[in-house]
C-alpha cells in the first residue's frame, strides 16, 4: 500500500511539473511581449502602494518580488503564474486525500480540473484571478483543518486570517469564499450544532483585519477608487429591469460552458449518473459550502443589483470542483475505465497549449506581439544622445508607459499622471511621457518622437 501511495504521488507531482513546464515554455516561446495584465501589474509594482486605481496591491507585489530577483526576463512571469497554480493544485490534492483517505481519487480531483480552462489557457497571464489560486486554495485548505478537528489549533486560525487578507488583497472577490466559509461555520455551530464555538475563531478575524488596515486606509485617502472601478466593471451605471434576469441568465450558460470539459471528463470513469446526497454528511457539507455557495453568493449578486459577471472572475471558485465530483460520485467511479479517462485527460492536456501556441503565432494583433522591447531600446537610444542622466519616471497609461517601465534598463517607475506630485520627485531624474502623439508634440517641452501611432516627450538634463 505505501508503494502504492508513493507511485500515486510521483505521478502527481509528474503533471505538475509537466504542467509548470509546458505553460513556462509555450508562452515564452510563442509571446514577443507579456500580456496586458502583466505588464500593468509590473506598472504598478515599480511604484508600490498599498492599493491601485483597479486592484488592491496583491497582483502588483509578486510580480515586483520576480522583477527583483529576474530582471526584465518574460520568462520569469509566466513561471510567477504557473507556481501559483501548481500552489493551488497541490493543496487541492492534500485536501482531496484527507478526505477520500484514497490517494487514486485525490489524484483523479486534480486531475479533473485540468481540464477547465482557467487552470491552463488563461494561467501565462498572471493577473488578480491567478494571484487568487493559491491563497483560495490554501484558505479552504486550513478551514477543513479546523472544521474537522476536535481541538482547534491556534495556528490553523492564523493561516486562514493571514491567506484570507493576502486573498482579498488580490482581488475583493475573495471576499465571496470568505463569506462562504463564515457561513459555513455559523450552520454547524449554530444551526446543526455539530461544534461548539470556539474563541480561537476570533484570531482569524484579528489576523484579517490587522493584515488589511494599511490597505483600509489607502482607501479612505484614495476616495474608494478600487471600489468605483469594480463596480463601474459590473456595468450597474447601465442598469435596467431587465439587466436582473439578462445578466445571471449569461452567467449561467457560460459557467455551463465552461464546466462541459469537466463534465465528460468526469462521466468517463462513473458507470452511471445517479446523483445521491446526505446531506448529514459533514464532509459533503463542507464541500458543498466552499464549492456551491460562493457561486450561489454570486449569482445571488447579479440578480439583485443586475450587475454583470464576467467570466474570468470566476477562475478560483472552480478549484475543488473535481473533489467534490468524486465525492458525490465515489461509489459509481470504476477504475476499469481509468484507459479512456487518461486518453482524454492527455488529449485535453496536450490541446490547451496547441491551441494556445497556435492563436499565438497565427494571429499578428495581439497585445503580445507588441514590440515593447524595440521600442524601448529606441527611446533610451534617443535618450542617451540628448541626456547625462538616467531614466527614472515615465509617465502614462499602464500598457505604453508600463512597457518603458519594464524594458528600459534604468527600470524607471511609473505614473499614471505626475500632477501635484513633481515636488516629491527626484529633480534629477529623467521623465518620458507617452500618450497621444498629436497632443503631446504641442505640449512637450524637450525632445519629442513618435513610434508606433504613440507620442514621447523626453525632459532631462
Amino acid at each position: 500500500m505505501n508503494v502504492l501511495k508513493r507511485n500515486i504521488t510521483n505521478i502527481f507531482f509528474i503533471f505538475i511539473l509537466a504542467h509548470l513546464i509546458i505553460w513556462t515554455a509555450v508562452p515564452t516561446i510563442t509571446n514577443k511581449n507579456l500580456p496586458l495584465d502583466v505588464i500593468e501589474a509590473l506598472a504598478w509594482g515599480s511604484n508600490l502602494d498599498w492599493g491601485f486605481n483597479k486592484h488592491p496591491p496583491g497582483s502588483a507585489f509578486f510580480p515586483e518580488m520576480f522583477f527583483q530577483i529576474f530582471g526584465a526576463q518574460d520568462w520569469a512571469f509566466y513561471l510567477l503564474s504557473q507556481i501559483f497554480v501548481v500552489i493551488a493544485f497541490y493543496y487541492v490534492f492534500k485536501l482531496s486525500t484527507e478526505i477520500f483517505k484514497n490517494i487514486k481519487l485525490g489524484l483523479l480531483s486534480v486531475l479533473l480540473i485540468e481540464s477547465i480552462y482557467f487552470f491552463n489557457f488563461t494561467t501565462p497571464e498572471f493577473n488578480v484571478n491567478v494571484c487568487q489560486l493559491p491563497f483560495w486554495s490554501l484558505t479552504v485548505y486550513y478551514s477543513w483543518k479546523i472544521y474537522n478537528a476536535k481541538n482547534i489549533k491556534f495556528f490553523h486560525c492564523f493561516l486562514i486570517g493571514l491567506f484570507g487578507a493576502i486573498g482579498f488583497l488580490s482581488k475583493y472577490l475573495f471576499l465571496y469564499l470568505l463569506l462562504s466559509i463564515v457561513a459555513l461555520f455559523i450552520y454547524i455551530i449554530f444551526v446543526k450544532k455539530l461544534k461548539k464555538f470556539d474563541f480561537k475563531y476570533l484570531i482569524i478575524i484579528e489576523v484579517f483585519l490587522v493584515l488589511l488596515v494599511p490597505h483600509l486606509i489607502w482607501l479612505f485617502n484614495n476616495d474608494f477608487v478600487t471600489l468605483s472601478y469594480g463596480l463601474k466593471r459590473t456595468s450597474l451605471d447601465s442598469s435596467s429591469l431587465f439587466n436582473h434576469i439578462k445578466y445571471p441568465g449569461i452567467f449561467l450558460v457560460k459557467q455551463i460552458g465552461t464546466l462541459i470539459p469537466f463534465l465528460v471528463l468526469g462521466l468517463l470513469i462513473i458507470n452511471k449518473f445517479n446523483l445521491k446526497l446526505n446531506l448529514k454528511d459533514k464532509k459533503l457539507i463542507f464541500l458543498l459550502f466552499v464549492n456551491l455557495f460562493p457561486i450561489f453568493l454570486i449569482l445571488a449578486t447579479s440578480i439583485l443589483m443586475g450587475s454583470r459577471i464576467r467570466t474570468m472572475w470566476m477562475t478560483p471558485f472552480y478549484l475543488f470542483f473535481g473533489v467534490l465530483f468524486i465525492y458525490i460520485f465515489q461509489s459509481q467511479i470504476n477504475l476499469k475505465k481509468i484507459r479512456s479517462f487518461l486518453c482524454a485527460f492527455l488529449f485535453l492536456f496536450i490541446l490547451s497549449p496547441s491551441i494556445y501556441s497556435y492563436v499565438s503565432i497565427s494571429e499578428k494583433n495581439k497585445r503580445t506581439d507588441y514590440p515593447g522591447r524595440e521600442i524601448a531600446e529606441l527611446v533610451e537610444r534617443r535618450w542617451d544622445k540628448n541626456f547625462s542622466n538616467e531614466i527614472k519616471y515615465v509617465v502614462g497609461d499602464e500598457w505604453h508607459a508600463g512597457n518603458l517601465s519594464y524594458h528600459i534598463s534604468s527600470r524607471p517607475i511609473w505614473f499614471s499622471s505626475i500632477k501635484g506630485k513633481a515636488d516629491k520627485l527626484d529633480k534629477d531624474g529623467g521623465v518620458v511621457y507617452t500618450g497621444n502623439a498629436d497632443v503631446l508634440k504641442q505640449v512637450c517641452p524637450g525632445i519629442y518622437g513618435k513610434i508606433k501611432k504613440q507620442g514621447f516627450c523626453m525632459i532631462g538634463n
